[in-house]
């Protein structure tokens, strides 16, 4: 399984490679109030692209990863004071009002 892992990603590196090597022509990007970078290659304008979507996207996962982590943080605290409610329980005396399964016969 390891080697098919890395047969795939040499796959993708040679593929973007090669998707790199054929897009190297000058481009002239254009930013609002008429701001411009001339003679910039495709590549790299690509590259950026990508790279300022992906922080996008990790920045919107960050509120649901937050809120998760605060959960897990609450019901650990609850399982923690299950725990030790059940260790002081166990060590006390049953209840006369609680019902105990009999020994078979």
């Amino acid at each position: 399984m390891r080697y098919l892992v890395w047969a795939l990603r040499l796959v993708v590196f040679v593929v973007v490679l090669l998707f790199a090597l054929k897009n190297t022509d000058r481009v002239t990007v254009y930013f609002f109030a008429d701001h411009l970078i001339s003679e910039v290659p495709l590549i790299v304008v690509m590259l950026a692209s990508f790279v300022v979507g992906t922080v996008f996207g990790l920045l919107l996962t960050v509120p649901s990863v937050m809120r998760r982590r605060r959960e897990i943080a609450a019901l650990r605290r609850e399982v923690e004071q299950a725990r030790a409610g059940s260790a002081s329980a166990a060590d006390a005396p049953p209840s006369p009002d609680v019902v105990l399964p009999m020994a078979p016969m």
